[in-house]
Order: C-alpha cells, then structure tokens, then sequence
C-alpha cells in the first residue's frame, strides 16, 4: 500500500561527540535506480529476523517535495538493488528532541565518518527546537542529498 503525499524534511550536520548516547540503530541499504524523479529502493534490517523492504520515488526539491512510498517484498528490492546504479548503507538512529522524533544516519563505506540528522515537519514553516549536537544546516544543499551522496561511491 502507498503512502502519498508530501516530505518536508530539514537535514543537519551532526557534532558526533556532542551526541546523546545512541542505542542500536537500524541499518539501511539503499540503491537508486533513477534520479529524476528519484526512485529508491531500502531495505531495513533491525538485526531480527524479519527485514523490511520500500520502494520509493520523490519528486523534485530539497526540503519540500512528493514522495510515494510502498512496502515491498524483501525478496524483490534485492533484485532491484542488484539493478540500482548508486548505492549507500548507513545505520539511522532515532532521537528524541523537545517532542520531535530526529533521524540521525551513520554513514559507512566510503562515506564513513558522515552524519547526519534529518527531522520531518508537517509545514514548511514549522518551527522545531534546534538539539546542541546539530551543526550547519545542509537542507538546501544537494551534495547531502542521500541520491548524490550514494552517486559519489563506487558501485561493485
């Protein structure tokens, strides 16, 4: 079943060694099949048994966007992962912050040692409390994109 609608979503660099302890985080492996629009795949492992896998495809912009999102079988997105043309693996975490629920990705592989923190809002103009262990503001800057982030590795 697709979940239709919008993304709004600011993303900040993160100061590591200001960060709250994290607990075991989720990892993630994405691969991009096309970037405009933007179709992903993910597949999500929680260390148990049971992997869940998307297919997603967004629209264009940074901060505002569509994004139709879809459950897949786990099975299919390896084949399409196999068929992507970028891919990226990191562990998100997630943290709470002044009543808000904060993303914060771990990169690995090539892009070790990055992170980020990314916080969906139901309004472009909603305003949220900014955690001490945010840095610069990285929204609007495509480089952190994660499309463009896993197109500056090099695929298998």
């Amino acid at each position: 079943m697709g979940s239709g609608g919008r993304e709004i979503e600011r993303k900040f660099l993160v100061n590591l060694a200001a960060l709250p302890t994290l607990g075991r985080g989720r990892r993630l492996l994405q691969g991009y099949l096309a970037r405009r629009p933007t179709v992903r795949v993910r597949i999500a492992d929680d260390g148990t048994p049971e992997a869940r896998a998307w297919l997603t495809i967004k629209g264009a912009g940074l901060i505002d966007r569509l994004e139709l999102e879809y459950e897949i079988p786990v099975d299919d997105a390896r084949l399409l992962l196999a068929m992507s043309h970028a891919r990226l693996e990191k562990v998100r975490h997630e943290v709470e912050h002044a009543g808000k629920r904060w993303e914060v990705d771990l990169f690995e592989g090539e892009l070790a040692g990055l992170v980020l923190a990314e916080i969906e809002l139901t309004s472009i103009d909603e305003p949220f409390a900014r955690p001490a262990w945010v840095t610069r503001e990285v929204s609007a800057d495509g480089r952190y994109s994660n499309a463009s982030l896993a197109a500056s590795q090099r695929v298998p």
